[in-house]
């Protein structure tokens, strides 16, 4: 399976390790550097199987060279799984992060990473330890933080193009949306959202976190188990990918899909299943840049914070020129 996967892929680099000493399948995919070096997150995941991993890694490095050309930052893409058998936790976590840092480093340049998915700023600062080539340290070590936030803030602009486009007016009071997953992006979605006047329904496998959120801002918490099918305006997934494909898209009932989790659709053709069911999406490797425009901007490009919020706050624009 590996090789097949390899053999296919359109992407310019596969970098395979396996890390005996915790059991872990490292991958590295450089999908494009006609830009500038790969940039993309390293996310730690137990997978069904390897092939799982790498598939994985390859379609979001993909995703990670359209997101940089849309906003226009000089990378292209990239992306890291650390296909691990259990999340590590304490000194075992920190000497798999050293020895994976000790392979991006021997990239020289060509792939930058930061935190994904069961990886943060603090892993970033070990990583740093030993490879220069990071984003997203902490601040006390002097890098933007915690790229969640940022991410969060780029959805929100791009939920309100969406109803602009779909609705006439881009305003937020008592609309409906559903923020599925309230993790790091999530939870600060929910709250603009919340700010801004909409009505917010949350759902999150972690069906109390997501019940301390709601006390908090005032949002309704739906079961995981109904998210799909809860009538709202908007439906923003903001966990796993995969969640619209051919099983799910009937079963929705929101004009617009616009949300952060990475590779939305489980296939290409559930594009065209969005469309035949006269719903509006935002792709998600445009919607979801925010993250990516802060590290790259502060840490890369010099902008000031104000700067980065303004660059954020145009991936509206950017939403509402492809629509």
């Amino acid at each position: 399976m590996l090789e097949e996967l390899i053999r296919a892929w359109d992407g310019e680099q596969t970098v395979v390790h396996f890390d005996r000493a915790s059991g872990t399948w490292m991958f590295v995919c450089l999908h494009s550097t006609r830009r500038g070096p790969a940039g993309g997150g390293t996310r730690m995941k137990a997978y069904a199987d390897p092939a799982a991993a790498l598939e994985d890694a390859m379609r979001l490095s993909a995703a990670m060279t359209l997101k940089m050309a849309a906003v226009g930052l000089p990378f292209g893409g990239g992306k890291a799984v650390l296909a691990v058998p259990a999340l590590p936790e304490g000194e075992d976590r920190r000497h798999l992060l050293l020895r994976y840092s000790e392979l991006v480093a021997s990239l020289g340049g060509s792939f930058h990473t930061g935190p994904d998915v069961n990886t943060s700023p603090a892993d970033m600062d070990v990583i740093a330890e030993r490879c220069s080539y990071v984003y997203c340290r902490s601040e006390e070590r002097g890098g933007s933080g915690d790229p969640g936030p940022h991410t969060a803030l780029g959805v929100f602009h791009g939920i309100r193009a969406s109803l602009g486009h779909e609705y006439g007016s881009p305003e937020l009071e008592g609309r409906a949306v559903l923020v599925q997953g309230v993790g790091s992006v999530g939870a600060p979605l929910a709250e603009l959202l919340s700010t801004a006047g909409a009505r917010v329904l949350l759902s999150d496998v972690a069906v109390d976190r997501a019940r301390v959120l709601a006390d908090r801002i005032g949002a309704t918490v739906v079961p995981p188990e109904d998210a799909v099918g809860t009538e709202c305006d908007v439906f923003a997934p903001c966990a796993l990918g995969g969640t619209l494909n051919a099983e799910t898209i009937p079963r929705l009932r929101c004009r617009v899909v616009a949300g952060s989790a990475n590779n939305q659709l489980a296939q290409p053709e559930d594009a065209a299943r969005l469309r035949g069911a006269g719903i509006l999406y935002a792709p998600d490797y445009v919607i979801n840049a925010g993250g990516a425009l802060n590290a790259i901007g502060v840490e890369t490009l010099g902008w000031d914070r104000e700067t980065s919020k303004q660059r954020v706050a145009a991936i509206g624009d950017t939403l509402a020129e492809i629509y």
